[in-house]
């Protein structure tokens, strides 16, 4: 049975280290890992199960553990979202996910603290000494039970309107490993099948459907619960997957696992991304006066 994960580097675990038609560089830096995986041919898409395009992943350390973002952290992080960014232009930011519901509420909270400048320009800008800023807008997008929208539809009809040069989305994600909780940070610029990690998938959302570049930022909150037991009885049989599958799944509902301080590592992990993310587009703001104007 398919392991289920949203992140590129357990896909590789899964698929084997030697696939061909992958690129993967790794490195550590203020104390953080960070490794960029390329996926560059057909042939390892679908092996992997991930889009052609580039996946850059940072571990950073536990968010459940009083974790202090420094400015090195973010800085370091900044740089690596603002090489999938185009340098200038609009960029729209999108926080996908429920807020009422706290795994699935890193899109709506990380957003609320993005810097919107898309209508600071003019003598406002000049007066108020921000006439550097990139233009920023901002859209919390929340879930279709809730709108009655199609997270694809917003997003579609806000980019015919306001034409930005680049799309950010922000969502929760899914690993097969507990201790990836709350501690790795991916950044794509494949896009993003909002729901694909708890099996509800919509229309994505990429360059191909919404016509302008698609970065994805996600940090997984919850895995699997058949991933899990899976992986740590490592059991492969199919006999044995079935039953456990069947145990694990009453009434064929799909189960996933989250930490109980689930809230804090949410509200840590969107502090970091939205911190990162400011920074990555408004890079001539030092952080700290990004932080003051959040």
């Amino acid at each position: 049975m398919e392991r289920r994960t949203d992140l590129a580097v357990e896909a590789r675990e899964l698929a084997g280290e030697d696939v061909s038609g992958v690129e993967y560089s790794c490195r550590s830096e203020c104390g953080m890992e960070i490794s960029s995986l390329k996926v560059t041919t057909h042939e390892a898409s679908v092996k992997l199960r991930k889009e052609i395009g580039t996946y850059i992943t940072v571990d950073v350390p536990a968010m459940t553990d009083n974790f202090l973002a420094t400015d090195d952290k973010i800085g370091v992080i900044g740089k690596e979202i603002r090489r999938l960014l185009p340098v200038n232009g609009l960029v729209l930011v999108c926080g996908l996910g429920n807020i009422e519901i706290t795994p699935d509420a890193l899109g709506p909270k990380s957003v609320s603290r993005i810097l919107a400048t898309r209508h600071i320009s003019g003598e406002l800008a000049r007066s108020t000494g921000l006439d550097s800023l990139r233009p920023v807008a901002v859209l919390s997008t929340g879930v279709t039970g809730q709108t009655g929208i199609e997270t694809f539809e917003y997003i579609e009809s806000i980019v015919k309107n306001i034409k930005p040069t680049a799309v950010v989305t922000i969502d929760a994600l899914a690993s097969r490993r507990l201790n990836r909780l709350g501690c790795t940070l991916q950044i794509s610029d494949t896009g993003i099948s909002p729901g694909a990690g708890v099996q509800n998938h919509r229309r994505k959302i990429n360059s191909d459907s919404i016509g302008v570049p698609v970065i994805a930022i996600g940090v997984p909150t919850v895995v699997d619960a058949i991933t899990l037991v899976l992986d740590y009885l490592e059991v492969d049989d199919a006999r044995t997957t079935e039953k456990l599958k069947v145990a694990l799944s009453p009434d064929k509902r799909s189960m996933v696992v989250t930490p109980k301080e689930i809230d804090l590592l949410v509200d840590r992990a969107s502090r970091l991304i939205s911190l990162s993310l400011n920074t990555a587009l408004q890079k001539d703001v030092e952080p700290s006066v990004l932080e003051a104007l959040m």
